[in-house]
């Protein structure tokens, strides 16, 4: 049921379609979580492969995607349920929709291209714009607010956790002497500050010097590795036996978590090699079906240079009970 619609839509292009398809295995009747809607790419070519009888649900923190993902996906009618929602609340949305268990469910992890182009969001650093970085504009919290709130060693902390920014405190340091003088509202602001504070010579390899910091303050404004873990574990809690969890991750921290996870429910007992009997009592939940990461090909990144960092990674629920 693919419009031309979809073809202009100015929203994520949905990267590595062809295999997220082949993992997540959409098929009639089935009942499938888009967890990161955005313009509803991926979840287009999902319902088609769901008819007749299948459903999806839609989930996503901004209201604009949702908006955008409904225009576009009207032509499924009751097939699609568009839900304004964090991920890491999917327990409580699964129960309102009166669902016990579902068929597969996918997280299209990050930014879309959308909220980067999109002036008024913030997000993107190479243009001078407000500092905002909200996923849901009804978050109180923006980028700007952490800049000029949070002390030396908070900010610190930030870059070298969520950017693993090398230069973290000496940028940090830089922010707090320039806010003295002013507050800092633009991104135009904050990447002159970071160009002052990373040396010259380093400033010379690698990309834009501005890219952790603003990957770092978009992550911290947003909870999004928190979210991630909780909403992790309760895709793969909703999943019905057989059920398929699939996840595309587009930065380190991101896709190690996701492998951690991963990990961690398909191993199953955990105990100390030796012991004549399994104390633990693990279980194991899930069957790997990637035990790498796929990669987007040459032909793909050609189309969509954004699509370069991807990751992708899917597991399939085992006929067990889940133990967490």
């Amino acid at each position: 049921m693919t419009t031309d619609r979809d073809k202009e839509s100015p929203w994520h292009i949905p990267v590595m379609l062809k295999e997220t398809l082949e993992l997540l295995d959409p098929a009639p009747g089935k009942v499938i979580v888009d967890a990161t809607l955005g313009g509803g790419g991926h979840a287009a070519a999902i319902l088609d492969k769901l008819q007749p009888g299948g459903k999806l649900i839609g989930l996503d923190r901004d209201e604009e995607a949702l908006r955008e993902a409904g225009a576009r996906l009207a032509p499924y009618k009751d097939a699609f349920l568009p839900v304004k929602a964090n991920f890491r609340e999917l327990h409580s949305v699964l129960e309102r929709c009166g669902v016990v268990a579902v068929d597969g469910i996918l997280f299209d992890l990050g930014v879309s291209s959308h909220q980067l182009d999109s002036p008024q969001r913030g997000f993107a650093y190479r243009r001078d714009e407000l500092l905002d970085m909200r996923m849901d504009i009804e978050q109180e919290q923006t980028a700007g607010d952490l800049l000029n709130r949070l002390n030396h060693r908070e900010l610190a902390a930030i870059f070298r956790r969520y950017g693993e920014e090398k230069w973290a405190g000496r940028i940090a340091s830089f922010i707090v002497a320039q806010r003295r003088k002013r507050p800092i509202t633009h991104s135009g602001q904050l990447v002159e500050i970071i160009r002052e504070a990373i040396p010259v010579a380093v400033r010379r390899k690698g990309g834009h010097p501005a890219k952790r910091v603003f990957q770092a303050l978009r992550i911290a404004v947003n909870d999004e590795l928190e979210n991630l873990q909780g909403g992790l574990q309760q895709g793969i809690d909703a999943l019905g036996p057989g059920g398929r969890i699939t996840v595309i991750a587009y930065h380190s921290l991101e896709d190690r978590l996701v492998k951690e996870a991963f990990h961690r429910f398909s191993r199953g007992c955990t105990c100390p090699p030796g012991l004549p009997l399994c104390r633990c009592e693990a279980v194991t939940v899930l069957k790997l079906l990637t035990k790498k990461p796929l990669l987007p090909g040459r032909e793909e990144t050609g189309i969509n240079p954004r699509a370069k960092s991807a990751r992708l990674r899917a597991a399939e629920k085992l006929q067990t009970p889940t133990k967490f």
